[in-house]
């Protein structure tokens, strides 16, 4: 982090420290918030099942590659002869050789499973992303009522003085009305505030999950890349949407060097055991047969699964290169938005002491009759104006320095150390992503070293 931002960081602690909102029973820090946000978080499940859907995708593929049973019963009846057959079977294909198209399908599944994985790590930084800035827009706008507040309070003392020298003819019927005026809008700037506040509780409760208990500041600055050039390399490494999008064109190259296996020839294998019985047939057979399939012609279908593989393939890579600059971008806007974060609150500190200094010197060259009702208003408005810019300031540090670390893909659960249990992805996909279990008797033993010694792609 820059020189200029920890300066910055250290100052803005005191501040808050000294600012932060009226206390509460279990008052809430950024932490807490962001911990809340990701176990409330409804689109976080949603996506976890979705997820799911892309584990169960590898278990279909993988089901090719092994052997398929089927239990048969049949019963016929023939008009002419008037006679009646039955037949009990039980018949096994398995698939031996398809130029590896299966396995290419396979790994395909598995692609799509990691990008889908990294999706959920994006989403999860948007989740966390959205509770700082309704955190840090709920604890601006408790500062903004409180400036409001002693603005209000500091204006009425000033209409309270101006009628007092009106009552001695010190002050004009125009002194009275314009603090009259200024109290109006004070009035009024701070109703508008405290609507803001309400409105940004009800999107805290969006963003975490529940109401907010009371601020207590949002603690320290998160730890950041030195530099913007170490934030942009950090980020092309990994950032999860990049990560997503290269599994992605992995599994598009899987896709078309599994379509253009269609070309090739297929071999497969199928047993049956049966017995019929009827009015004149009865017996028990068993047959085992391979089956070589090769395409000739198929009307130009495998063709075009083929030039639909390379287009997809294609327009993912052109996102893939779209994706990089946005987040480059990215990386850039949250690091200017923390140089003018920081230009903002030191300017803003020296046009509060300025302000102050003027505010106070008006105020007491108001009292010996050297100034204006309307001089003391516009001073005490000037220093208003200087705390509410800090303040703004203030929340878009905190909000750029967190979207920075999004946007070099840290803004996640594990790397902030949130004490909060992490969902584990990969839980579901270990229990049913590679199919079926396997069976642990003996025939089932002998079946696993028969599919190994095939060795299929």
């Amino acid at each position: 982090m820059t020189r200029s931002i920890v300066t910055a960081a250290a100052a803005l602690g005191v501040a808050l420290s000294l600012g932060a909102a009226p206390k509460a029973a279990q008052a809430d820090n950024l932490r807490d918030a962001l911990g809340d946000a990701y176990e409330n978080s409804s689109i976080l499940e949603q996506n976890r099942y979705l997820l799911r859907l892309q584990d169960e995708g590898v278990a279909r593929q993988i089901s090719g590659l092994r052997p398929i049973v089927n239990f048969v019963a049949n019963s016929s009846w023939n008009s002419i002869t008037d006679t009646t057959t039955n037949s009990l079977s039980l018949v096994a294909d398995l698939l031996i050789y398809d130029s590896g198209g299966t396995r290419r399908l396979v790994d395909a599944a598995e692609e799509s499973v990691l990008a889908a994985r990294q999706s959920l790590i994006a989403l999860e930084q948007q989740v966390l992303l959205d509770a700082v800035r309704a955190y840090m827009n709920v604890w601006r706008d408790i500062q903004v009522v409180q400036v409001r507040e002693s603005n209000v309070r500091v204006v009425t003392q000033q209409l309270r003085a101006a009628r007092d020298r009106f009552e001695v003819g010190e002050d004009t019927r125009t002194d009275v009305a314009q603090a009259e005026a200024q109290l109006a809008a004070a009035r009024s700037a701070l109703a508008a505030a405290r609507g803001q506040l309400e409105i940004s509780r009800e999107l805290f409760i969006i963003a975490v999950g529940r109401p907010s208990e009371g601020l207590i500041g949002p603690g320290a600055l998160p730890d950041l890349p030195d530099t913007e050039a170490d934030a942009d390399s950090l980020a092309r490494q990994q950032h999860p949407t990049i990560l997503g999008l290269q599994h992605e064109v992995r599994a598009d190259e899987f896709a078309l060097a599994a379509a253009r296996t269609d070309y090739g020839p297929s071999l497969s294998l199928r047993a049956e055991a049966g017995e019929t019985w009827g009015d004149r047939n009865d017996g028990e057979s068993s047959s085992l047969s391979l089956t070589l399939t090769q395409p000739i012609y198929r009307g130009g279908q495998l063709f075009s699964l083929e030039r639909t593989a390379i287009a997809t393939l294609s327009a993912t890579e052109f996102e893939l290169q779209q994706q990089v600059r946005v987040i480059i971008q990215t990386v850039g806007n949250a690091y200017a938005q923390l140089r003018i974060a920081n230009a903002q609150i030191q300017s803003s500190d020296q046009q509060i002491r300025a302000a102050r200094l003027a505010f106070e010197g008006v105020r007491e060259e108001a009292a010996l009759g050297a100034r204006t009702t309307l001089d003391v208003l516009d001073a005490e408005q000037d220093l208003l104006d200087a705390r509410i810019s800090r303040i703004q300031a203030q929340a878009d540090l905190y909000v750029g320095a967190y979207s920075a670390l999004a946007s070099v893909g840290l803004l996640t659960v594990d790397h902030l150390d949130l004490d909060v249990p992490q969902y584990d992805p990969t839980a579901y996909y270990n229990a049913y992503g590679n199919g079926p279990p396997r069976s642990p008797t003996v025939r089932g033993d002998r079946l696993d070293s028969v599919l190994e010694r095939f060795g299929r792609e």
